[in-house]
């Protein structure tokens, strides 16, 4: 059984003039000891699904199960033992945290809310801090107002470790941060994971990042999730034209190498109104009437690669 296994998660917001459907049934699993990114454009529903799984606010539909127990539909006090078992990481983590607390106070937050004895709060808090590479003689009486970006950052991931987390959910962790300093987080993050055996869902929008630390990757569109498979498949072999299109946009260091897919075309549909059938069909190079038709069904085509396209098999071929 998965450690985490989500079911047509769907999340809805009233907006003026309506309601936009961010998140359209969205299904997948995390291992233990696994790295699964959400990647896609800003608006795709990627942080929402993240933010769905904590239940921060819970979805409108689906499941959500950690150990196989439903967390969808329990109330705060009851989602106590969850929140301490999946914590997040945001993007920007000066806004994360108070700025007029002390680092010491911050980090030892949620062992208070969860009645951890005093004299273990103070030991843990410091054990932590060592672990993420900040010392807590120097560090730990400074306000997060005094700390550069990389180090709340880190007081961050500190403050989501010291109660002993099983999945991290990081949005974006690296996106606000100075290219030399995101190696050090990203690196970071990646200890952490080898030390106590977590799992990380990682939200991001930098596929460089994502190829880095991701064992499987999922791409979401409009709401939805077009394509998932191991990172070597989707870097290697990606089945969906939405996911070569986000591939051939990274930049690469040889201007002579050539593009191995043809450019993504098109605005972004409004989610409000998502055209019917394939979301993806009004910027897709291979759109057939089908594809306005009938939605296409997330089907495997290879073991553990999974695609929701009508032509999978001629995407695939795209050069």
């Amino acid at each position: 059984m998965a450690l985490l296994e989500v079911t047509d998660l769907v999340k809805r917001f009233k907006v003026a003039g309506g309601v936009i459907e961010a998140v359209s049934g969205v299904s997948f699993a995390l291992e233990r000891g696994e790295t699964l990114a959400l990647v896609g454009e800003s608006g795709c529903g990627k942080s929402t699904t993240g933010r769905a799984v904590l239940q921060i606010p819970g979805p409108d539909a689906g499941s959500v199960k950690l150990d196989g127990v439903e967390l969808v539909g329990r109330s705060a006090g009851g989602m106590g033992a969850a929140r301490r078992a999946i914590q997040m990481i945001f993007q920007d983590a000066r806004s994360a945290l108070n700025p007029r607390r002390r680092v010491r106070e911050l980090v030892a937050e949620g062992l208070v809310i969860a009645g951890v004895p005093r004299a273990e709060i103070a030991a843990r808090v410091e054990r932590t801090l060592h672990g993420v590479g900040m010392d807590p003689e120097r560090v730990g009486d400074r306000r997060a107002a005094e700390l550069s970006g990389g180090q709340c950052q880190r007081v961050a991931i500190a403050r989501a470790m010291v109660v002993q987390p099983q999945i991290l959910v990081c949005d974006e962790p690296v996106a606000s941060l100075d290219v030399s300093v995101q190696a050090q987080v990203v690196n970071l993050l990646e200890d952490m994971k080898a030390a106590h055996g977590l799992s990380m869902l990682f939200i991001s929008h930098d596929l460089s990042v994502v190829h880095a630390v991701s064992d499987r990757v999922a791409v979401m569109y409009l709401g939805r999730m077009v394509e998932i498979g191991s990172v070597e498949r989707i870097y290697g072999r990606p089945c969906h034209p939405y996911t070569r299109a986000l591939l051939d946009s990274v930049p690469v260091a040889d201007p002579h190498r050539p593009s191995r897919g043809r450019a993504l075309e098109g605005d972004l549909p409004s989610p409000m109104n998502p055209p019917s059938g394939c979301r993806f069909r009004t910027r897709c190079p291979l759109a057939q009437p089908k594809c306005a038709a009938e939605a296409p069904l997330l089907r495997e085509i290879a073991a553990g690669h999974r695609v929701a396209c009508h032509f999978a098999d001629e995407a695939g071929e795209l050069q």
